[in-house]
């Protein structure tokens, strides 16, 4: 986990990501986006709808094993997120690890 943690830090400061609910919808929505990552206890209507969406554009989906609070702190955010896309990976490897 903690790998996961630093990838997807590395991730939001070195590359493009779109954090929360709409922002991982559009990204959905216009292609962009290749990866997904929900946090275990977020919002469950919205990850449903999440999962939905990314089934259908064929993006494979993370979870975070902690809470929206957890994967905000990870993410360098003072407010909880329960959900984020990778658009561009930048320096990290996180698109190594959506396998594991």
């Amino acid at each position: 986990m903690v790998e996961l943690a630093s990838e997807i830090r590395l991730a939001v400061d070195s590359g493009e990501t779109a954090i929360g609910l709409r922002e991982v919808i559009k990204s959905l929505r216009a292609d962009k986006a290749k990866l997904i990552i929900l946090a275990v206890r977020g919002e469950e209507k919205a990850s449903g709808n999440v999962e939905h969406a990314a089934r259908i554009a064929n993006v494979p989906m993370v979870r975070y094993s902690g809470t929206s609070a957890d994967l905000g702190t990870v993410c360098g955010k003072p407010f909880p997120v329960s959900m984020l896309s990778i658009i561009d990976s930048g320096n990290s490897r996180i698109l190594e690890l959506k396998g594991e």
